[in-house]
């Protein structure tokens, strides 16, 4: 198997290796994300996975003009690098245009490409230019092997350090599936795949003015995409998912992380034994 690798702040991620990109949906306040990325960089050290640390500043994309949608960029820009220096978390967030891009890429580990605007080359090609890192999500509406032209456009624009992540692909109204059979097909692009379980859960506008979700889904996705090949996973996380102001319906109480990363570890190690040289199939 062909090693798929990037590097985000001193992690180099690969397929060898789980990892983890998780926070909460939006930045609700610096307390709340530091209170998520303290935990998170306990569980994740206790179980032997490098963690990146995630939330947005801005989430452009809501059902409803009248939803939360974070403080900026100045303030969210602020609070993400002082978890960064403070908890000692590489961080990622996603932007929304190339004058973003210019300005969260002297701040980010890895700037995010969303989904929604994985065709805007413009867009891919600055968080390209100035990102030390990229992860570029798969658009809701694109198959697998449609990535091949987002990876292209991001290289071409001198990005060496890629992520490319599924989140689900549009199936009939305020429904999304997951094709557990693309993930190899992403594997085939040579960069680490990542599978965002909790953003596959949505249920897009299913509450009418909000998305709506189902955070058991999301872990049943996540366990399923690990056997599948997954190199890494991305969970929105919460201390009271209930209340969350975004995604919160999709979104995994952060009491569960640590029982749903040991799973999906031993199914790694279980499918890693499984496909060892001289096994049947291996």
């Amino acid at each position: 198997m062909a090693e798929r690798t990037a590097t985000v702040g001193d992690f180099t991620l690969s397929n060898d290796r789980l990892f983890l990109i998780s926070g909460p949906c939006v930045i609700e306040s610096e307390d709340i994300c530091r209170r998520v990325a303290e935990h998170m960089k306990e569980v994740t050290d206790r179980v032997g996975i490098p963690y990146i640390f995630k939330a947005s500043y801005d989430k452009a994309n809501r059902t409803s003009g009248d939803s939360f949608r974070g403080p900026g960029w100045d303030e969210g820009l602020m609070i993400l690098d002082g978890l960064r220096k403070d908890v000692g978390v590489p961080i990622l967030s996603d932007v929304h245009s190339v004058q973003e891009a210019r300005k969260a890429g002297g701040v980010l580990d890895c700037i995010q490409v969303p989904a929604f605007l994985c065709r805007q080359t413009d867009i891919v090609q600055a968080a390209a230019k100035w990102g030390n890192a990229v992860n570029l999500k798969k658009g809701q509406f694109l198959a697998p092997w449609d990535m091949k032209h987002v990876v292209a456009k991001a290289a071409d624009a001198g990005a060496k350090n890629i992520l490319v992540t599924e989140r689900g692909t549009s199936f009939g109204y305020n429904r999304l599936v997951s094709d557990m059979a693309g993930l190899p097909v992403l594997a085939e692009l040579g960069r680490p795949v990542v599978f965002d379980a909790t953003h596959s859960a949505q249920q897009p506008a299913g509450l009418g003015a909000v998305t709506g979700g189902s955070r058991e889904t999301a872990a049943l996705l996540a366990k399923a995409a690990v056997a599948a090949g997954a190199d890494g996973l991305f969970l929105e996380v919460h201390p009271d998912p209930d209340n969350a102001k975004s995604d919160g319906p999709n979104s995994i109480a952060l009491a569960d992380v640590e029982a749903l990363l040991e799973t999906c570890l031993a199914i790694k190690a279980a499918v890693r034994a499984a496909n060892a040289p001289g096994k049947p199939g291996g």
